[in-house]
């Protein structure tokens, strides 16, 4: 294997070593989440006319937990590394930093991908789910997730201790994936939220994942893959800067 492969392997195997942790865990809390909001919200919210809640929950809850887990991965990964020593073994090799970003960022996919799997095998056991654009759902998953993974490595790189890595994760991530559409459609919210809610990039990884599902969603499906898109691009390009540089890893 070339060297960013042996990296990436090293990662995905990281997390999948103790996959009743990083797997299994988030699956079961998507679970919890759709029994309770399932059972109190079903016969109250109305979502896409035919559509139960139930069902629209699934997707949402898939993606949540896709993102949250690529993200974890990526930062979990670097923080300890840099807390235990352990990463200087990796900045011995000649790895450039588009291999540490691609391994990175790859496992990170490979983590978020199988949490939604996960998620989505047992979910959807309560709901009746149709699949109308599935190109559209793995799309939105794996730009999602390489998002995320992304973001993990900058938040990875800047932390200097777990404190700070929580913050991140409390204050800025957390958030904005819980207000981004998983448990209702915006259209419910008064105006001035429905604007506050588009300038959340998290909204439309959700949105347009569950365009994939359903048919319809709150704002084109391309408008979404554009915003998307350019997201992934930016946070990307930061990523790789800091990793070229050596950012707090190299001194």
């Amino acid at each position: 294997m070339s060297g960013w492969q042996t990296l990436f392997y090293k990662e995905v195997l990281r997390f999948w070593k103790v996959s009743f942790q990083t797997v299994a865990a988030p699956v079961l809390t998507a679970v919890l989440y759709l029994m309770i909001f399932g059972h109190v919200l079903e016969d109250h919210v109305k979502v896409f006319g035919t559509v139960s809640y139930t069902a629209f929950l699934v997707p949402g809850l898939v993606m949540m937990s896709v993102l949250q887990n690529a993200f974890a991965n990526s930062s979990s990964s670097l923080i300890q590394s840099k807390i235990m020593g352990s990463l200087v073994f990796v900045l011995l090799t000649p790895l450039s930093h588009w291999s540490w970003f691609f391994a990175y960022v790859g496992s990170s996919v490979a983590r978020g991908l199988a949490v939604g799997t996960g998620v989505f095998i047992v979910t959807a056991l309560f709901a009746k789910l149709s699949f109308v654009a599935p190109l559209w759902i793995l799309a939105f998953a794996v730009l999602g997730a390489a998002i995320l993974g992304a973001l993990g490595l900058i938040a990875g790189l800047w932390a200097e201790k777990f404190d700070q890595m929580a913050g991140f994760q409390n204050f800025i991530i957390m958030p904005m994936t819980f207000l981004s559409g998983v448990f209702y459609s915006i259209n419910s919210l008064p105006p001035f939220w429905q604007g506050v809610s588009h300038l959340n990039p998290f909204f439309y990884m959700i949105d347009g994942f569950r365009y994939g599902f359903f048919g319809v969603s709150d704002v084109s499906p391309w408008l979404s893959l554009g915003i998307v898109s350019a997201a992934l691009v930016v946070v990307s390009a930061i990523a790789v800067h800091l990793l070229r540089i050596g950012y707090k890893i190299r001194g």
